[in-house]
């Protein structure tokens, strides 16, 4: 049996994960967000989707930056009304988002 559990919460950053966040420019942080919001749609998606394309598409300019991170991203994203979530935020595998602004665009 595997010790994965995906009823826990997603787990912090460790202190190491954080002090690799805290050199991130905000242009660097720019960049993964928009790489985040280019991988969502005006449907609804997994987040762990997003994560995972984002994570694919910029890992060489960012390795080592872990998926948690990326969550707290998109929940950054969605506290400033740049997406919408819905779901446990705490949970990427329980949450999805959607980017109702390209919504609105492609209508």
């Amino acid at each position: 049996m595997s010790d994965f559990d995906d009823k826990k919460p997603d787990g912090p950053l460790t202190p190491k994960q954080e002090a690799q966040a805290r050199l991130l420019t905000a242009a660097q942080l720019r960049r993964i967000d928009d790489c985040l919001l280019s991988h969502t749609s005006h449907q609804w998606r997994k987040v762990a989707y997003v994560i995972g394309q984002t994570m694919k598409e910029i890992y060489d300019e960012f390795p080592g930056v872990p998926d948690v991170f990326y969550g707290l991203r998109i929940k950054h994203l969605a506290e400033s009304g740049a997406i919408e979530a819905a779901g446990n935020l705490g949970r990427m595998r329980w949450r999805a988002a959607t980017n109702y602004t390209r919504a609105r665009r492609e209508n």
